[in-house]
């Protein structure tokens, strides 16, 4: 349901994906950690290219931890092949060390599920940006969750979306969640774009990724979700001043409300008899908020 507001402990902002000049990113390990440090965040997975041609980096960035700012140890995973005949991009936060590069013939659904076996969250990357298939999405069954917004795909393509994934998964009965990030390769101004809110009772590696493979997180370009939780065959939520508080669900299944500086809605639930649902609210800004999904 919506874990995430009645579990103990604080929510704590970070990003999952982002790059180092360890791949293919313009800055360096430590500028990177400084730079979300700097930004209030309190942790980062710094997910660099798990590439041969980057010497299959796990970048350490344990000496960039402080009482304040942590990390999460990660990769971004590449393996043949989609449907159309690239690559996967896959999102792995909270790989051990020793971690094996690609075996050879091992394809990107494999490669997930190993990664998933040593402990990893496992994300589907921007499926928008690079044509996934709904039989993709179905193929990467390791995965815990969706990209739901990637904010450099807004910039360099504008294709950040990963909703209509997320729900075609839902649908052919797949449970998956929804993370956002920014994958700043900082070339540009593509950072702090799109982050995860986790809740955990403290700011440790191993409660955050804990707390990501439970869905106790919420994710957000700006606007908050202060508190969201079923009562009497409703959901009501609380939220920072927005412009709209929808919930989507199977097919065309929603219950919307709308108007200025909204901060709370009290939704039915009704029309989810027998199905999933998911929270997005929008801010005037045309910034959203996404909840996990839940069922009835």
């Amino acid at each position: 349901m919506f874990d995430a507001f009645t579990a103990p402990g604080r929510f704590h902002r970070g990003n999952l994906h982002t790059h180092s000049n360890r791949s293919d990113g313009a800055l360096s390990p430590e500028e990177v950690c400084r730079h979300y440090a700097g930004a209030g965040y309190d942790f980062l997975c710094l997910s660099d290219h798990f590439l041969p041609q980057f010497q299959y980096p796990l970048t350490d960035t344990t000496p960039f931890r402080t009482d304040l700012f942590t990390t999460i140890i990660g990769a971004e995973l590449h393996a043949p092949q989609t449907h159309l005949g690239d690559f996967w991009h896959i999102l792995a936060v909270g790989l051990p060390s020793d971690f094996a590069a690609p075996a050879e013939g091992e394809t990107g659904p494999e490669l997930a599920r190993r990664a998933r076996a040593a402990g990893a969250f496992i994300g589907l990357a921007h499926p928008q940006w690079y044509g996934l298939s709904t039989e993709d999405g179905l193929s990467l069954d390791a995965a815990h969750a969706v990209e739901i917004y990637n904010y450099t795909c807004e910039l360099l393509s504008a294709r950040p979306d990963g909703t209509a994934m997320l729900d075609q998964l839902l649908q052919a009965g797949r449970w998956l969640g929804a993370y956002a990030a920014d994958d700043a390769h900082f070339k540009a101004k593509d950072s702090l774009g799109g982050w995860v809110m986790v809740k955990a009772e403290r700011n440790e590696p191993a409660l955050l990724l804990e707390a990501l493979k439970e869905g106790h997180y919420y994710s957000s370009q700006g606007p908050e979700i202060q508190d969201a939780r079923i009562e009497d065959d409703h959901l009501v939520v609380s939220t920072s001043p927005v412009r709209s508080i929808v919930v989507g669900g199977h097919g065309a299944r929603s219950a919307a409300e709308h108007g200025e500086n909204l901060t709370k809605a009290r939704l039915p639930l009704k029309a989810f008899e027998n199905s999933w649902f998911r929270l997005t609210i929008t801010d005037h800004a045309g910034k959203r908020a996404w909840s996990q999904p839940a069922k009835r």
